[in-house]
């Protein structure tokens, strides 16, 4: 599976993005589907997943209530909403797929390149 991360940018505090991850050589319908983030200097961190059998999503304690993760299987496409941007959300995005528990990194297989999405305060 190959995964196309993209939609970062440059946005202030208080802004919106929305990341998309499209995905080709399999199906996302198939996978768990999650997005990372990573802070220069800092670990690759879970943020949210939707998962391939009855779409429970998931979110870090710090992006409840303002991110959204959707999947759209006619797109094969993962987005990731992101609402009420803060300056601690600087971080490159990856979105990633596998089969595991949501929120652990190791439990992934696939990964996309990433995308740099920058809140400016």
């Amino acid at each position: 599976v190959q995964l196309q991360a993209s939609g970062g940018g440059l946005v202030q505090t208080g802004g919106s993005l929305r990341l998309s991850c499209a995905a080709s050589g399999g199906t996302v319908s198939n996978y768990n589907m999650g997005w990372f983030r990573q802070a220069p200097g800092k670990e690759r961190d879970f943020v949210a997943a939707i998962t391939w059998s009855d779409t429970s999503t998931y979110y870090a304690d710090s992006v409840k209530g303002r991110f959204t993760i959707s999947r759209d299987n006619a797109k094969n496409t993962v987005y990731l909403q992101m609402n009420s941007l803060k300056p601690e959300d600087t971080a490159v995005y990856y979105c990633a797929a596998g089969a595991g528990w949501v929120r652990q990194r190791s439990d992934y297989d696939y990964w996309g390149q990433g995308t740099l999405v920058t809140v400016s305060s």
